[in-house]
């Protein structure tokens, strides 16, 4: 009878606050999205808590490019590749070779023939379906790359001159030095899990080829997603070609993205995208949302663009790079503040006193004299 009582006396409350109760509805209404006309509508979105790295805390301590001299960089090829986020050079130093929106790996054969297509991750691929020319890195190409492919990792095999490639949707592959259709090598572990979002990779002396499976929910098309929720089901890999099986290293990584062997093959460095860190492996807005779940929740089931949400967190992208010794000092820092050469960097090469500069979401590469 008593909680009858003050059921009642709830529900008078609400009635006499008709701005509470509006507010209240329009909050479940938010949370609930019915009519899935927020950016996350149709996704099962579950944000988790996550360590992401102090950013004022860290930035305080690194190093400064006063100069900005990677905003003196030479934008190269522009409007001629769309989403160029892995560079390679071939044995004789020739290329770059790069990973397109549109599913092809390319190679530029000079200013006398330009760019040609060099392989195929599938032979799905057709120019109807999957060549969009300058929309090619913009949210009308996801919903072909599925079907053509998307090409993002790419490391050569100095001796047998082989290219292998890590695809988003097809695992990893590896094509000829005359190119061609590519030939699948791995798209399941070796207990049977499907990799869903293979990433970058690096070739070990032994043969064994390392890459990155940046999420075992979310494929590419969903990869905001990834860092939203701040979920932690990547994992490294380790193809064995004598076995043609590919084991998980580690599980539980945060956006595993980028990867890289050292020289001496003692050691490889991959990034985890959303804790912000460099992982070593032996052979103010955002930060409130990254440790309230509930809130983020919220805030990105309201029916507003994702890149007007990301703006008003205060998701400003600018470009740094940074050089490295083997014990993690930093030697030197290149940045570009205002981002006119680039705001968002995939991956650096380094030849003939050059730093070439590969970026996912921009159609050009860019280059920069180094050291």
């Amino acid at each position: 009878m008593e909680k009858r009582k003050l059921k009642v006396k709830d529900e008078a409350i609400l009635l006499q606050h008709p701005v509470v109760l509006f507010l209240i509805l329009v909050l479940g209404f938010v949370i609930m999205d019915p009519l899935q006309i927020g950016p996350l509508g149709g996704h099962e979105f579950k944000p988790v808590k996550h360590s992401i790295a102090p950013y004022k805390k860290v930035m305080e301590r690194w190093p400064r490019d006063n100069m900005s001299r990677l905003g003196l960089g030479k934008l190269e090829f522009e409007d001629e590749v769309f989403g160029p986020e892995s560079l390679e050079f071939d044995a004789l130093g020739l290329g770059p070779y790069t990973g397109l929106a549109d599913g092809r790996v390319v190679r530029w054969m000079g200013p006398n023939v330009g760019w040609e297509t060099f392989a195929l991750v599938t032979a799905n691929w057709s120019e109807q379906v999957c060549a969009k020319g300058n929309e090619s890195t913009t949210y009308k190409q996801w919903k072909h790359e599925k079907k053509c492919g998307r090409p993002l990792g790419l490391r050569f095999d100095k001796d047998g001159g082989n290219l292998y490639i890590a695809d988003a949707y097809y695992g990893l592959l590896v094509v000829g030095p005359e190119g061609g259709l590519a030939t699948p090598l791995s798209t399941h572990d070796v207990e049977g899990n499907p990799i869903l979002f293979a990433n970058d990779l690096d070739i070990h002396t032994n043969g064994s080829i390392f890459f990155t499976d940046t999420s075992k929910r979310y494929n590419r098309v969903d990869h905001f997603l990834i860092l939203l929720e701040g979920e932690a089901t990547g994992r490294l890999l380790r193809y064995d070609p004598p076995t043609k099986t590919t084991h998980v290293v580690l599980d539980g990584l945060a956006f595993p993205n980028g990867l890289q062997l050292s020289h001496d093959q003692t050691f490889l460095l991959f990034t985890e995208t959303t804790n912000c860190r460099l992982m070593k492996y032996w052979t103010p807005a955002q930060e409130v949302l990254s440790n309230n779940p509930w809130l983020r929740n919220v805030y990105f089931r309201l029916p507003i663009r994702m890149s007007y949400l990301a703006r008003l967190m205060g998701m400003k992208m600018y470009t740094l790079i940074s050089l490295f010794d083997d014990k993690g000092e930093i030697l030197e820092v290149l940045e570009d503040r205002k981002g006119v050469v680039m705001k968002l960097v995939s991956e650096v090469r380094e030849l003939k006193g050059k730093l070439w500069i590969g970026t996912v979401a921009h159609n050009h590469i860019a280059t920069v004299p180094f050291p």
